[in-house]
């Protein structure tokens, strides 16, 4: 980064303004990641995530990635800058930049240097205690409206996951499976995961 850019970074951004966009973000110099949610701030926890989020993630990522071993579709997991553009692409129109935990994205012509542009084909977020009201409400609208065919919800202390299928233009979801349960993706032809086996080793 050159010194003219680097006159021009934020340390903090406002967060009771809501009209943000990608363009700005790109701006910002801040120790803690921070999302964009049509066009608001929104700070992850400042402390990294507890141990178990780690884990379920990375041995979730590594099973996706196994799996599309070969194929034409690719899992990314976070930090990975997912933009999701409205009317135009140009960042200073996009209003919205998130960072799933696992996102899986068949189309490659939506991957350049910067990560994504437009809606993954399917998005994982692991709960943490910090993060579930935006999971469950920011980023559940805004993933819906996004086109995201696929959007599973992965709550470490319940040992739980709740898969949200977009069809018609609105989720639905399945009944919550817990261990004991297989969950499959329909988005992910023939991706299944065996929930015992998957938080079997919770301590």
């Amino acid at each position: 980064m050159g010194k003219d850019e680097s006159k021009n970074l934020v340390k903090e951004p406002d967060l009771s303004y809501g009209n943000y966009t990608y363009a700005d973000y790109l701006t910002w110099d801040m120790e803690e990641m921070v999302e964009l949610i049509k066009g608001k701030v929104f700070k992850k926890a400042a402390a990294a995530p507890k141990r178990i989020h780690q884990w379920l993630t990375g041995n979730l990522h590594t099973e996706m990635n196994l799996f599309l071993k070969g194929k034409k579709c690719q899992a990314y997991i976070a930090p990975f800058d997912v933009r999701l553009p409205v009317n135009s692409k140009k960042d200073d129109k996009i209003p919205t930049v998130v960072q799933p935990d696992i996102c899986v994205v068949c189309d490659m012509d939506k991957l350049d240097d910067r990560g994504c542009i437009g809606a993954p084909d399917l998005v994982v977020e692991v709960l943490s205690p910090g993060n579930k009201q935006v999971e469950l409400q920011h980023k559940y609208e805004v993933y819906e409206e996004s086109g995201v065919k696929e959007y599973w919800l992965v709550d470490p202390e319940g040992q739980i996951v709740l898969i949200y299928t977009l069809i018609r233009g609105k989720y639905q979801s399945t009944r919550i499976m817990t261990i004991g349960d297989t969950a499959k993706s329909s988005v992910i032809e023939g991706f299944e995961l065996d929930l015992e086996e998957f938080f079997a080793e919770i301590k």
